[in-house]
Order: C-alpha cells, then structure tokens, then sequence
C-alpha cells in the first residue's frame, strides 16, 4: 500500500487545493504501479506552523512560500 507524506506550511493550501493534490498524487502512482492500488494508496497532508520548517539553517514561513511565488 503506497503512503505519500506532504508536508506544506499550514494554511498554504485551500481545502479545495489538497483535494486536487491529493487526487493527482493518487493518480501518479496508480499511472505507474497499478490501478489496482487506487483503493489503497494513502496520502497525508501535515502541515507545519511557520518558523518550524527550515532551510540552509535558516527558519521559514508561509510569508517566504508567498515570496517565492511571486518571484521575489
């Protein structure tokens, strides 16, 4: 049984977004493995609270995702 883990800062995605994440997701591994796995391939979305998520030592937030988004 396929696990996906994804983990975003919270409230970066919308409700609607993981739904699609989550639909896609389920959709790669089946495209590669097996439909037979559709029913049985899991997806999480854990999200993390800003300043807990960093990178080249430095802490980050769902403001520096925004950031990087707008090409700034």
């Amino acid at each position: 049984m396929p696990l996906i883990q994804v983990k975003t800062f919270k409230d970066e995605l919308t409700q609607q977004q993981s739904e699609e994440l989550i639909a896609k997701l389920t959709d790669a591994v089946t495209s590669v493995t097996s439909e037979k796995l559709r029913d049985v391939t899991w997806v999480v979305i854990e999200e993390v609270k800003d300043g807990h998520w960093g990178v080249g030592g430095n802490a980050l937030g769902l403001p520096d995702v925004k950031k990087i988004i707008a090409g700034e």
